[in-house]
């Protein structure tokens, strides 16, 4: 719709708006990232921002922004002489998911530069966004070069853009929010450093919050421009204050007392690295001007510990985000209180007139009206309620659940008695699992893949736009036809047609489907916890390696798809330690299961190829498959099942899970029937001496073996 939400009509989400208008005040604090589930109002308030921010005098036709009082010495635009400008509103600029990293940094016209000798360059969303809001949604299924790319921005406060050697340089500051759902994967710990404060956002669990949700973005669908109408003087009066603290803001003095604050929490919680402290230094100077004040209190440090470090405090992928208020407060007490300040607080602002829709705590999917309250204090009644941290995750500090007593039936055909769920063994680092082949698929950072970014590996002609030139290649296509095209001094002639593209090589994120035996053959407790020990580790591996995983168990008569491929990695890990385990071993149920979940998604996704890891004993004491043939063992059918996906080319490797002094060494006969190697739970260590007997891709493209199966 051409006229955005209003921001003080969003209900609750205190924290959100918050941080949205403390980066306002103050944009050196690094942004936002924005996590929480679908429907909870993180786009409608990004969205809703821009129309509380200043306006901007620009130097009149310069394509980048640039201040008419001060501009940009090295603007491409440019030199422009100081003088007067015209005022237009900030922009928020939205980055698609699917964009190239042409269309964020901006294109050089190689064309034109190599037949026409121009330099022409299209400036990107970068150069748009400068002065305003850079906005990403869904951040965490941006790739990640052009995270790099827009975070180093960022930081940097310009762009640099090379091609060929020809370099562009331009300023891009400007306000950096990002929105995700966790449940779709996290970024990399080192991305999540560079944003400056996070928010964790959920929808109200309040029927009467909800109720007022529904109501006005009901009001706000029949008559935009009238439900605008009405929240205008709160608008203006959010406006107005945002105007102030920028004004205020260089009078903010951060006193030692402060810092030595801000110093102590960040060492308390044991972030890694200087820029939580800055972050946090800023930030508590910003909540100060949002405030009215020229002095830092204990109670701006302690707002902005809570939105600056939670996800600055993960130690390693599974560990939920959140801060413990607890210790927060305890390490805090130790510094006496703030002094009273030589000048009395301001008067709160103006509370806004009620609207006629509902009371001003309100708004669309699930986030407040009104203004958040000054300097991060608590809400009041009409407010909504802060969202509370999340708490560290049950595993870490919960004591361990009763060890059930080991089933004593192992052999094969007997039922092991159902147990409840056993904790996983410490993870450890894996060795290196890849597809064979040169793929096309997302960009990651497992098997070998044609990307673009990357070693050079040869070159062809452009498929659309020509990005990467590959200049040996195009001057090698043009020589030829220098003499026909009458070629005169030294020049050389080039046209459209002798320019060449670089193809490049790198790494892609593959599918990796697990499937986890749950039955009564691995039920023993000690064992089970190696496993999912190793599942565990494996899944980290997942995580640093980009893939997307998912999770099939298999147990008593049938299998189930645990978690259908995701991006995110958090949630198979607590599938795993939900996992119970008993009951027969249907095999074949569980690879046939792999199939057709390997079949739809290669429907959804074609160009991401899978990886199956069967983590089993090989043990096949259920036929579990519907429709088997009768006359037909467990393992005859587990077998079948194997060679079937063997056939559709699905690099595959077992997990052998086998324990004892006497081994059946079905799992290596489940192995050579998927075309795979086996790997036992020791081997599968990345600094162990054993290794892998042979490596995926030998095993898969290997013709003999294929060949000596189906004979048998």
């Amino acid at each position: 719709m051409s006229t955005p939400y209003p921001f003080t009509a969003v209900v609750g989400q205190t924290d959100l708006r918050l941080a949205l208008l403390l980066n306002a005040v103050s944009p050196a604090v690094g942004g936002v990232l924005v996590r929480g589930e679908k429907g909870t109002a993180k786009s409608t308030a990004v969205r809703a921002l821009s129309a509380l921010l200043p306006q901007v005098d620009v130097v009149p036709g310069c394509r980048f922004s640039c201040a008419p009082a001060a501009p940009d010495p090295a603007c491409p635009d440019g030199p422009h002489e100081p003088g007067e400008g015209t005022t237009r509103p900030a922009r928020m600029v939205e980055l698609p998911v699917g964009a190239s990293e042409d269309r964020l940094v901006g294109a050089l016209d190689i064309e034109r530069a190599l037949a026409e000798g121009v330099k022409a360059f299209e400036p990107g969303l970068l150069a748009d966004a400068h002065r305003g809001i850079l906005y990403v949604d869904e951040v965490n299924l941006l790739h990640d070069h052009l995270i790099d790319l827009l975070l180093d921005a960022a930081a940097m406060g310009a762009s640099y853009v090379e091609r060929e050697g020809v370099s562009v340089r331009h300023a891009a500051r400007f306000l950096l929010v990002g929105t995700m759902n966790p449940e779709e994967g996290e970024l990399r710990p080192q991305l999540l450093d560079r944003f400056g404060l996070t928010v964790e956002v959920a929808a109200s669990r309040e029927p009467a919050q909800r109720v007022e949700v529904v109501r006005r973005r009901l009001a706000y669908e029949d008559d935009p421009a009238g439900f605008a109408t009405r929240w205008a003087a709160d608008e203006h009066d959010v406006r107005a204050r945002v105007v102030a603290a920028r004004a205020l803001l260089p009078q903010v003095a951060l006193g030692d007392n402060a810092l030595l604050q801000i110093a102590a929490t960040c060492a308390g919680f044991e972030v890694d690295g200087m820029r939580a402290d800055i972050v946090m230094a800023r930030t508590a100077t910003a909540l100060a001007a949002w405030a009215g004040r020229t002095g830092v209190r204990k109670e701006d440090v302690r707002q902005a510990a809570l939105l600056a470090l939670p996800h600055r405090r993960r130690r390693n992928p599974f560990d939920a985000p959140g801060l413990d208020e607890d210790k927060l407060d305890e390490i805090l007490g130790q510094f006496p209180d703030d002094e009273p300040d030589n000048e009395p607080d301001p008067e709160p602002g103006p509370e806004p007139e009620p609207d006629p829709e509902g009371p001003d705590d309100g708004g669309p999917d699930g986030g407040g009206g009104g203004v958040p309250p000054q300097g991060g204090g608590p809400d009041s009644p009409e407010t909504t309620q802060a969202p509370e941290a999340p708490e560290t995750p049950e595993r870490q500090d919960a004591p361990e659940a009763p060890t059930p007593q080991p089933s004593t039936q192992e052999a094969d055909g007997a039922d092991g008695a159902e147990q409840g769920a056993v904790r996983a063994a410490e993870p450890f680092r894996t060795k290196m699992l890849s597809v064979p082949g040169l793929g096309e698929g997302a960009s990651g950072r497992r098997s070998r893949a044609r990307t673009a970014h990357g070693r050079t590996t040869g070159a062809q002609r452009p498929r659309g736009q020509l990005t990467k030139l590959h200049l040996a290649a195009t001057i090698h296509a043009a020589a030829p036809h220098q003499k026909a095209r009458g070629r005169s001094g030294r020049g050389l002639v080039v046209r459209k047609d002798d320019l060449r593209q670089a193809t490049r090589e790198g790494r892609e994120g593959n599918l990796v489907l697990f499937v986890v035996d749950a039955s009564g053959s691995m039920a023993a407790r000690q064992r089970m916890s190696a496993v999912k020990g190793a599942v565990l580790s494996l899944l980290l591996d997942a995580y640093q390696r980009r893939d997307k995983v998912g999770l099939i168990t298999f147990r008593g008569s049938t299998a189930e798809l645990a978690l259908p491929p995701t991006s995110s990695v958090d949630a198979a890990a607590a599938r795993l330690e939900q996992l119970p385990t008993g009951g027969r071993t249907p095999l074949a149920a569980g690879l046939l299961k792999a199939r057709e979940v390997l079949r739809i998604e290669r429907l959804r996704d074609p160009s991401r190829r899978p990886l199956l890891v069967v983590v089993t004993d090989g043990r096949a004491t259920s036929a579990g498959a519907p429709g088997g043939r009768q006359d037909s063992t467990p393992r005859e059918l587990s077998g079948r099942s194997a060679r079937l996906l063997a056939a559709e080319g699905v690099a595959s490797v077992v997990v052998d899970c086998e324990s004892g002094p006497v081994r059946l060494g079905l799992a290596g006969e489940l192995a050579a029937d998927l075309g795979g190697p086996a790997v036992t739970l020791d081997g599968l260590r990345a600094d162990s001496l054993a290794g892998l007997v042979k490596n995926v891709r030998t095993a898969v493209t290997s013709p003999s073996s294929h060949t000596n199966r189906r004979a048998a």
